[in-house]
């Protein structure tokens, strides 16, 4: 993109709004679950579009699902953007967010619209990324050791105490890496590695990015994240190495959900339509975040990991989504694999 800042009448335009029009609807309470820069600038973007003032709340994708299970009775929260689709998927199993079948629809790919009739239009694709892990290159040079290129290296003796992942109770990304394992290699061989995994982390983050952006600071060799993650750090100018794992890796679809009972119902349908337009999917490059959007006309980086190039399994988002089966792999792993030493 090239870079200049979408106009207040532009954006207002993709939502069929005038800012004029829209300046007396009042408020929005915005739960994002993508990282920092992304979240204040969907929310800044929406007020100068409409009008309307954004109260935005940014927590991981596991957190703001715990918040909203937490506030059912009194709803606080009126959309929920971001984040990976499994808890979205348990929320709209849960009923607690609302159907909505928004005019944008047609605009988008099929990926995210299967996501969408999966739950009953209780949410919607808005992003796709694929699981990998970056490793910070001049620390391994430092270190003598090989780069790692598969899964199964990051379980190898030599990496002990070098290897970060987010804890998956919180965390999206890492819960997309457990049921990425899971699928791959099943259960039993899936929980093996996890376990074998464990012994060489050296923290579980609440975030599912943490661990990239201490791989890019020098605080852990390699950060197990969303490849378009790792390509932020190395875009950022830090010594990063993207690595698409060798045996292939699970991917999320980012998702967006309108919370059951908000108080500001017609003004989170504005922002659903409004989220799923051109205009709004390309403020993504403005803040170095390289996923494939959801809509067919919004723009891709020339840094953006190519999905079609990778090894993707077919993630099964509907059982891995579901409450039942996200509930019993959480307390597995917190039971099998998060009590063990290290």
């Amino acid at each position: 993109m090239n870079g200049t800042r979408l106009t207040a009448s532009a954006l207002a335009l993709a939502t069929g709004l005038t800012a004029t029009a829209a300046a007396a609807d009042g408020r929005l309470s915005f739960y994002c679950s993508a990282q920092e820069e992304w979240c204040q600038i969907m929310a800044r973007s929406f007020e100068e579009a409409t009008g309307i003032n954004v109260d935005m709340t940014r927590k991981s994708s596991g957190e703001t699902f715990a918040q909203i299970q937490a506030e059912a009775s009194n709803p606080k929260g009126d959309i929920w953007w971001g984040g990976t689709g499994d808890p979205h998927l348990q929320a709209a199993e849960e009923d607690l967010t609302e159907p909505y079948v928004s005019p944008m629809r047609d605009q988008l790919h099929d990926w995210a619209i299967k996501q969408a009739e999966s739950a009953g239009d209780k949410t919607i694709g808005i992003y796709s990324g694929a699981l990998g892990f970056g490793y910070n290159s001049d620390m391994l040079a430092k270190a003598g050791l090989p780069a790692p290129a598969c899964w199964e290296d990051l379980a190898k003796p030599e990496y002990k105490g070098m290897v970060q992942m987010a804890n998956p109770n919180s965390s999206g990304t890492a819960y997309t890496t457990l049921a990425t394992m899971v699928q791959m290699m099943g259960e039993d061989g899936g929980f093996d590695f996890m376990k074998r995994l464990h012994g060489n982390i050296n923290q579980y983050t609440k975030s599912g990015s943490a661990p990239i952006k201490a791989a890019g600071q020098g605080e852990t060799l390699i950060g197990i994240v969303f490849m378009h993650d790792s390509v932020a750090q190395t875009v950022a100018g830090f010594p990063v190495v993207t690595v698409a794992p060798c045996e292939g890796t699970g991917y999320e679809i980012g998702s967006m959900s309108i919370i059951k009972g908000a108080r500001n119902m017609d003004n989170a349908k504005k922002f659903y339509d409004w989220a799923l337009s051109v205009e709004a999917q390309n403020l993504a490059l403005q803040v170095n975040a390289f996923q494939v959007m959801s809509n067919k006309g919004a723009e891709v980086s020339d840094k953006a990991p190519d999905l079609s190039g990778l090894k993707l399994i077919d993630y099964d988002f509907k059982k891995y989504g579901s409450s039942d089966e996200r509930k019993r792999l959480l307390a597995k792993w917190d039971t099998d694999v998060s009590t063990l030493p290290q």
